[in-house]
C-alpha cells in the first residue's frame, strides 16, 4: 500500500494554480528586486546613468568612502544607534505592559481603556497639539523627541495582546494555583513564551524609529541632535557633501547613501526571519 502511495504521488501532476501560483509570486519578487538591485549597482558605478543596468559602470567604492570619511556624520549615526535601540526597549516594554494588562478579563475598565486605546488608531490630536505639548515638555531640539513619539504604538500593542491570548490558558490557571502573582505569571509565562513575538515587534519598533525623517525635520534644528537618516538626506539632497578626492557623481552619492541607510536592517532581518514566521503561528493557535 505505500509503495502504491508513492508511486500516485510520483504521477500526480502539478495543478494549475501552483503553476500560476508561482508564476505570480515570481513576479512580485522581481517587480521588488529590480528597483533594490538598481540602487545597489548605481552606487558602484563612477558614471551617473539613469538607464536599468545588471552590473556597474566603472566599479567604484568612492560613494562609500566619502560617506565613511564624513565626520558630519558620525554624531547623527551615533544618535540613529541610541535612540533605535532605546525606541526598540521603551516600545516593547509599554507594548507587552499594556498587552498584558488588556488580557486580565476580570479588571474593572478594561473595555473602556481598550476603547481609548482603539480610537486612538482613528483620531489623533493633529500636529500642532503634539507640537505644542513635546515644546512644553522640554523635548523639542532633543534626540529624545524621536524615543518618545515612538514609544507607543496601539497597533503593536493589540498584536501583542492577540499573541499573549494564543498562549493556552490552563497555563495561567496553573500558575495561578500555584501562587504565582499577576507580574509572576508575566514574567515566568508570558515573555518566555513570546520570544518570537517580542523579537517581531522589537524588529518593527527599530525600523520605525530607524528611519524616522520627519520627526527631526519638524522638532529639530540642532545638528547635534539629529539623526542619520536626517542629515544624510540633508547632505546629498541639498548639495551640502563635502569635498573629497573622490571624483563621483551625485548620483552614485545619492544611491551609496540610501545603500548606507538600510544596510543595517539589510543584515539583520535575515537572521530574524524565522521569528516573523513563528510570531504569525503563536498569534493564530487557540486553545
Amino acid at each position: 500500500m505505500a509503495e502504491a502511495k508513492a508511486v500516485y504521488k510520483k504521477k500526480k501532476k502539478v495543478s494549475l494554480f501552483a503553476v500560476i501560483n508561482y508564476i505570480v509570486f515570481i513576479l512580485i519578487g522581481l517587480i521588488i528586486l529590480l528597483p533594490i538591485w538598481k540602487v545597489i549597482v548605481d552606487s558602484f558605478s563612477a558614471v551617473g546613468v539613469y538607464q536599468f543596468k545588471l552590473l556597474p559602470t566603472q566599479f567604484t567604492v568612492d560613494g562609500y568612502k566619502t560617506i565613511l570619511q564624513t565626520g558630519a556624520l558620525y554624531r547623527p549615526f551615533l544618535n540613529s544607534v541610541i535612540t533605535t535601540v532605546v525606541g526598540a526597549l521603551l516600545g516593547l516594554v509599554l507594548s507587552t505592559l499594556g498587552g498584558y494588562v488588556m488580557i486580565q478579563f476580570e479588571m474593572p475598565g478594561r473595555g473602556f481603556l481598550a476603547f481609548l486605546l482603539l480610537f486612538t488608531m482613528i483620531f489623533s490630536g493633529g500636529m500642532i497639539p503634539e507640537y505644542l505639548v513635546f515644546d512644553q515638555i522640554g523635548l523639542k531640539n532633543s534626540m529624545w523627541v524621536i524615543v518618545v513619539k515612538h514609544g507607543i504604538n496601539v497597533y503593536n500593542l493589540v498584536l501583542m495582546r492577540n499573541f499573549f491570548e494564543g498562549i493556552p490558558g490552563s497555563l495561567y490557571e496553573a500558575a495561578k494555583i500555584d501562587g504565582c502573582s499577576p507580574m509572576g505569571i508575566f514574567f515566568k509565562i508570558v515573555l518566555p513564551l513570546s520570544k518570537a513575538a517580542l523579537a517581531s515587534i522589537g524588529l518593527m519598533f527599530a525600523v520605525t524609529v530607524w528611519n524616522d525623517y520627519t520627526t527631526p525635520r519638524i522638532y529639530i534644528t540642532d545638528n547635534n541632535q539629529t539623526n542619520f537618516q536626517y542629515k544624510l538626506r540633508t547632505m546629498i539632497m541639498d548639495g551640502d557633501t563635502p569635498t573629497t578626492q573622490y571624483v563621483i557623481s551625485t548620483n552614485t552619492l545619492y544611491n551609496a547613501g540610501i545603500v548606507a541607510a538600510i544596510l543595517p536592517f539589510m543584515a539583520l532581518y535575515p537572521f530574524l526571519q524565522k521569528y516573523f514566521v513563528t510570531g504569525v503561528n503563536i498569534g493564530a493557535v487557540k486553545e
